[in-house]
Formats: structure tokens, sequence, C-alpha cells
């Protein structure tokens, strides 16, 4: 049963992270008096797992979710080291395009112009960054990179750029393959408003580019994983309760 699955992969995470877990160091008296070192661990330890909640709970957690979906699932994976030169010059010009204002993300005819491109002429050696969740399903390939739930918004250019990149590096070295690049964030910090879509319009295709939360979590597996996911982690946290006070009772001494 996939839900089972997703509760063992979350319950290990945790413990994990207890086990190799050191609380901050940093020496806050007032802070500690006034809220007890037990209380002060649990937020430095929220804190450290926030830093690190893509790669220790969501990239397993999806990894397992879209096992049921696609043929191959990988993560933390390379998209290629190699991009012909002139795949790089297109690509910088839609970048400048798309700051200027002088066009609108389209991303079908972005990875159209660079696969023009893509096998020809001189290359390049790159190091782009890692894939966050690689899937392919048939001939359809899907590099994911997966953000944070508020993105900083000057990042957005850098986030276009690697997509784009992804997209050559990978046509290079693959064929007879249909590429998708895309940014995946798991929740909407703003329920329930919508999401703030417009702080990307200007460098995302939304349609192509984006899915958030429920758009990426029933993506990789069916209709109803999001809140199948939600209520998963409930019930984690109740079942491990005793074992996480028990965790922190240790740091009130």
């Amino acid at each position: 049963m996939i839900k089972q699955k997703i509760k063992d992969r979350l319950k290990l995470a945790l413990r994990q992270k207890f086990e190799s877990y050191n609380p901050e160091t940093s020496f806050m008296p007032f802070h500690t008096r006034l809220l007890g070192k037990d209380r002060m661990a649990l937020y430095s330890f929220i804190q450290n797992l926030n830093t690190n909640f893509n790669t220790s709970i969501f990239e397993p957690i999806a990894q397992e979710l879209a096992s049921n979906k696609f043929d191959e699932i990988k993560r933390q994976s390379n998209a290629g080291g190699i991009i012909t030169k002139q795949a790089t010059r297109v690509i910088q010009d839609i970048m400048n395009s798309l700051e200027s204002g002088a066009s609108k993300p389209d991303k079908c005819k972005e990875i159209a112009r660079i696969l023009e491109v893509a096998k020809s002429g001189e290359t390049s050696k790159i190091k782009p960054s890692k894939v966050d969740l690689f899937l392919r399903k048939d001939n359809n390939v899907y590099l994911i990179d997966i953000k944070t739930a508020k993105p900083n918004k000057r990042g957005f250019k850098e986030f276009k750029r690697t997509l784009l990149t992804w997209i050559a590096s990978y046509a290079y070295a693959n064929d007879n393959v249909s590429i998708h690049s895309l940014i995946a964030i798991p929740y909407n910090p703003y329920e329930p408003k919508p999401y703030e879509r417009w702080t990307m319009a200007g460098m995302l295709d939304l349609e192509q580019e984006l899915k958030v939360a429920d758009e990426f979590w029933n993506f990789l597996s069916q209709d109803e994983s999001y809140h199948m996911l939600l209520r998963a982690f409930e019930e984690v946290g109740i079942e491990m309760r005793d074992e996480i006070d028990s965790y922190f009772k240790k740091f009130q001494i």
C-alpha cells in the first residue's frame, strides 16, 4: 500500500535526523531561560529540518509516490555535462528577451529553438545543478527542480536558465525523447488563497514550468495523492508523538 510506504519513509527520515542531529551551539542565554532548553532544541531542530526538508523528506517521498506511474525514477541526477555553443547562445537570447520584456515565456517555442541547435557545432563542458527528481515515462522525460515554498524572487532568472540548460544538455546526449523541465513547489504557503504565481510570470511559463502543491503530488501518482500525503504526515505525527517528546525531553537538563 503506497500510503504505508510513504509513512515508513517518513518515519525513517525522522529517526535518521534524530540520530545525526546536534543542536546549534550558539549561546542564547535570554531565549534559553525564557523558553527552556527543550523548546530551544525543538526550535533549532525545526530550523535544521527546514534547511534540507526537500532532500531528506520531499525527494524520497516523491520517489516512492512516482514508483507506480513512471518507468524510471532518479534523485539528484545529472542532466548532462555537454552543451553546444549555439544552444548557449539561444538560451542567452531567450533570457535577454524575457528580462527586457520583449517576449513572454513560451516553453514549447523555447524548447523547439534549443533542440534545433542542441547537437550541432562546437561544444562546451558544463556543470549544471543536479536534477532533484528525474522521471521517465515511455519517451517522456521530466527534469524537476524542487524548490522551497517561497523561493526568492531574484532567483527566478537563474531558475529559468537552469531549466533551459537542462533541456540543452540532456538533448545533446539523448535521442528520441520529449524533454520537460519544471519547478515544483511542494505546498502553497498562502492557502487558502491561490499561490502568488504572478511573481514568476515574467520568467516561467506557468502552465508548462510550474507545479504547486496538489498539481505536483497528483502529477506524480494520481488524483488525491496530495490529500493522502497530508493524512500520512498527520498519522505519522500522532504515531511518533511519544517518541518525539521523549527525544526532546533529554534537552531539559
